[in-house]
């Protein structure tokens, strides 16, 4: 589930390896230029680890963001363990 805190959306996300983690980081970055709206985001071995916000909107969580989150689960959804 995403929390939203400090005017961030956040969520970890754990894989069963490196390799994994990186697959899905790949489909994210391409989702996200399809959108055009990047993530804050950092990869630690099998962890993913996001915070969405908009900078254009004074770096507070917006529809945008939500609508990216939501693209992430479905994303997420296709791998074993997360």
């Amino acid at each position: 589930m995403w929390t939203e805190t400090d005017n961030r959306l956040k969520k970890t996300f754990r894989f069963p390896d490196f390799k994994t983690a990186f697959a899905f980081m790949t489909q994210v970055a391409a989702l996200a230029e399809e959108m055009d709206h990047h993530p804050d985001w950092r990869n630690v071995y099998n962890v993913v680890y996001f915070e969405l916000y908009t900078f254009d909107a004074g770096n507070t969580v917006t529809n945008r963001d939500r609508k990216l989150a939501q693209r992430i689960d479905e994303l997420a959804g296709t791998y074993a363990s997360n």
